[in-house]
């Protein structure tokens, strides 16, 4: 079931995506670095993480990746990375289709290009438009294109597990605009760390059979259903929310609405979340910080009861300069 066509028979359509103009901005951008087999990418990726290889100059294999199907495409990028391996020289893969086990599921994964090194290295190479002045971009933006490489990382070790000389590289090559020009640049980002946490991520992940085994008979996920049993049915599914979730997920805002409702910390954010220990609602919080509730003895109970006595000493220390600043001059002076 689509997310998107459940989250607008919910009632909770998400109002964000992409404009058309800056996926056109993209899209150019994008066929820019590409151009002429890919001479400008092949470029700055010899520059960067070219090794003792000799250079492409312009001779790089460019295989056909089409086929019916993702799973057709995944079979036939298997057998490109392979043969291209084989050969040993510079290829470029532009948009493969890779395959990834997610709870127990195949899920499809299409990077902006992979290139594979004559000494079966392979690189993953992700393209974005946000820009990198004076040779870096926004932190958030590059780490979240980090956790994306990852991902693909971790999709291709799958495939060099069972081709011989294959080896791919935690180093992924990020190709932005430089400055505010439309030339690109790059730079090359080291994902080991991204790759270790989604690794641990995915084998902690519950599979979709044990979901669906638990839900109660009968339930069903069919957008034609009445608003109130399709509720009743996503309510079955305990959610993970998080303010991150919107930027990814189109049921995002349907679960923000349900742990508002409900006070749940989660709405606060994972690291508050991680903060908070046992404390598992916005009131029990208040009340934990206010001295009606909790144990003393537990660590982040007193951080909070000292938090907010801190608080209340700032805010009385500041009405108390007010005061004194909106007394008329010489008043209480002795005379």
């Amino acid at each position: 079931m689509d997310k998107g066509v459940l989250a607008t028979a919910l009632g909770s359509p998400a109002p964000f995506g992409q404009s058309q103009f800056a996926f056109m901005r993209g899209n150019a951008f994008e066929a820019k670095v590409k151009a002429d087999g890919g001479a400008e990418l092949l470029r700055l990726l010899y520059e960067r993480l070219g090794g003792g290889a000799e250079a492409p100059a312009g001779n790089a294999a460019a295989p056909d990746l089409s086929a019916a199907g993702p799973e057709g495409r995944a079979a036939r990028t298997a057998l490109a990375l392979r043969e291209a391996t084989a050969a040993g020289g510079w290829a470029l893969l532009d948009h493969p289709m890779l395959a990834l086990e997610v709870a127990g599921s195949p899920a499809y994964l299409e990077p902006d290009a992979v290139v594979v090194h004559p000494d079966g290295r392979w690189t993953v190479v992700e393209i974005k438009s946000f820009p990198m002045i004076d040779a870096s971009a926004d932190p958030s933006k590059v780490g979240a294109a980090a956790r994306q490489a990852a991902v693909y990382v971790l999709a291709l070790e799958r495939v060099a597990a069972v081709t011989e000389g294959a080896e791919v590289g935690h180093r992924v090559l990020l190709v932005c605009p430089k400055d505010f020009s439309n030339l690109p640049t790059a730079s090359v980002v080291d994902v080991r760390k991204q790759r270790a946490v989604t690794r641990r991520q995915l084998t902690r992940l519950t599979r979709v059979e044990e979901i669906a085994a638990g839900l109660p008979e009968g339930t069903t996920f069919d957008p034609a259903c009445p608003p109130e049993e399709l509720d009743a049915a996503v309510s079955a599914v305990s959610p993970a929310y998080a303010p991150e979730c919107l930027a990814a997920c189109e049921l995002a805002f349907h679960c923000r609405a349900r742990s508002r409702a409900e006070g749940a910390v989660e709405a606060l954010g994972r690291s508050v979340r991680g903060e908070l220990g046992g404390l598992t609602t916005v009131a029990g919080v208040l009340a934990a910080a206010a001295g009606k509730e909790g144990d003393p003895a537990d660590p982040t109970v007193a951080a909070l009861r000292r938090a907010a006595a801190l608080r209340a000493a700032a805010l009385e220390s500041a009405s108390a300069a007010r005061a004194g600043a909106a007394a008329p001059e010489g008043a209480g002076a002795c005379r």
